[in-house]
């Protein structure tokens, strides 16, 4: 009869299905990886084909809704560039978000969160961020003072406050408007052994799709989540991301539709890993 190996002591890794794991007499280091069930789930809204997506191994991927964009006292509110658009995902995602949880879905908030001392950010970034010598730009304070625009740490860095951010959320600092620079966001994803991504916020024609188009080149399958998505931009350049991303990087599907697939039978079916 084959002996029973040792009771584990320890386990060393970002996620239960990504560690290392030490026998309780310390002579041993399991490298072998604890298997992950598939939990397909159909987007029969997606365009140009319906996709499959595996839960275990997908994420939403929330991007900037954060005070500084959101609230009409947040930096671009106070700059007079309105927030209707911005605000438009808030509804969408407060249905889409405890659904896309309770499923076992993961949720990763993508927000600016900027160094003070701006030392990481070129000219350009701060240039297109304030544009005259008057103006407020990155890291500097509006006349209706909640702190500096977009630092790391600060209220208008902050996910507004009708979007609650989970316990079990993942959220990282971005510098750009693409997510994949200057931090640890595709580290964390393969770490954790995400492979899909589902892309919602603001705004769709620029840290979106910036992100989305950056996730594609690094070979994550992409979806775009376009009532989930909103920017103040023409509409007609809405239209172009949407033909580019079904074109070369990826497929558009709905939050309506997400939500239609996120059924009490596939949230019942959902693998507790342990």
């Amino acid at each position: 009869m084959a002996q029973t190996p040792p009771d584990t002591a320890a386990s060393f890794g970002p996620a239960v299905h990504n560690a290392w794991r030490l026998q309780a007499d310390g002579q041993r280091v399991s490298f072998v990886r604890r298997a992950r069930r598939p939990r397909p789930l159909l987007l029969a809204d997606a365009t140009p084909q319906a996709v499959e997506i595996d839960l275990a191994r997908s994420a939403l991927i929330v991007v900037d809704m954060q005070n500084d964009f959101c609230h009409p006292e947040g930096w671009f509110g106070q700059k007079g560039l309105g927030t209707r658009a911005a605000r438009r995902p808030i509804p969408v995602l407060q249905k889409l978000l405890p659904a896309w949880r309770e499923a076992g879905g993961s949720v990763v908030w993508l927000n600016w969160g900027i160094r003070g001392d701006r030392r990481n950010l070129s000219p350009t970034v701060q240039f297109k961020g304030k544009r005259t010598a008057g103006a407020v730009g990155y890291g500097e304070h509006s006349p209706i003072d909640h702190g500096p625009s977009l630092v790391q740490g600060s209220w208008g860095a902050a996910v507004v406050d009708e979007l609650a951010v989970a316990p079990t959320d993942i959220t990282v600092h971005k510098h750009r408007l693409s997510g994949f620079w200057d931090n640890e966001l595709d580290t964390l994803l393969r770490q954790q052994g995400v492979t899909t991504l589902l892309f919602a916020g603001i705004n769709t024609d620029r840290c979106v799709f910036s992100t989305l188009q950056d996730a594609n080149f690094l070979g994550y399958d992409c979806v775009l989540l376009q009532d989930a998505c909103a920017t103040p931009s023409p509409a007609y350049v809405t239209k172009g991301v949407l033909y580019i991303v079904q074109l070369l990087h990826g497929f558009v599907a709905t939050a309506a539709g997400l939500l239609s697939s996120l059924t009490p039978s596939s949230t019942a079916s959902r693998t507790q890993e342990s």
